[in-house]
């Protein structure tokens, strides 16, 4: 890996487009078809992040066997995108910040734990995939956030170390998996407020939305 080489790993949902109620609400109709009810503010924070088979798993029992976990995950994504479709769009300031970085030849990578429907739907919907050197999901990796995986395999395909890089997070679970993979990262409070983000010693700045992000000040000469 290159000892100078810089890059941006961006997570995907709530980050690069802000559409986490849509997968809170998504999940709460998924559940609420097998008479399950679910706090919509506790389960963000303890599941933004997790694969959808993870969590499918923690809240209906580890005994399923993966075909059933396919079926049931493929049903609430469904939901998801049928409910985001109509809203579909960039975080205010992302397009002029990738912008800044091609100019400057800092690496581009997404780390998501969406399926691939999901970053297809995202990624392609919104004709952003080629801005990127590399796209790592939850196909890619057997875990999700909190573990470190989704991002320490966009850094070894971009050729750059993990200190290089600055992860874009908007849950405490993919900050959490940043920190663990040895990477700095900027918090969007597109669903949560910075005070959420307290306890994080890897957060080097907090911000609204893109705009107020400059390269410069992300990566100093």
């Amino acid at each position: 890996m290159s000892d100078t080489r810089r890059a941006f790993v961006f997570d995907m949902d709530g980050t690069i487009v802000d559409n986490m109620s849509f997968h809170t609400d998504s999940w709460i109709t998924f559940f609420k078809r097998r008479g399950k009810d679910i706090d919509a503010d506790e389960f963000f924070r303890t599941t933004a992040g997790r694969q959808g088979k993870e969590i499918i798993r923690a809240h209906m029992g580890e005994h399923l066997p993966d075909h059933e976990v396919l079926e049931l995950n493929a049903e609430k994504e469904s939901v998801y995108r049928e409910l985001y479709e109509p809203h579909r769009k960039t975080v205010t300031g992302f397009d002029d910040l990738v912008e800044q970085a091609k100019l400057r030849g800092v690496g581009l990578a997404v780390a998501t734990a969406a399926p691939n429907a999901n970053i297809e739907f995202t990624l392609d919907g919104l004709d952003l995939r080629r801005h990127f050197d590399t796209v790592v999901g939850a196909a890619d990796v057997a875990r999700g956030k909190p573990h470190p995986d989704v991002f320490l395999l966009a850094a070894e395909r971009c050729g750059v170390k993990p200190e290089n890089c600055i992860v874009f997070e908007d849950a405490p679970l993919g900050v959490e998996a940043a920190r663990r993979a040895g990477m700095r990262c900027v918090v969007l409070t597109t669903t949560l407020p910075a005070e959420a983000f307290a306890e994080f010693d890897n957060v080097i700045h907090i911000a609204s939305d893109f705009s107020e992000l400059t390269i410069d000040e992300l990566f100093p000469a």
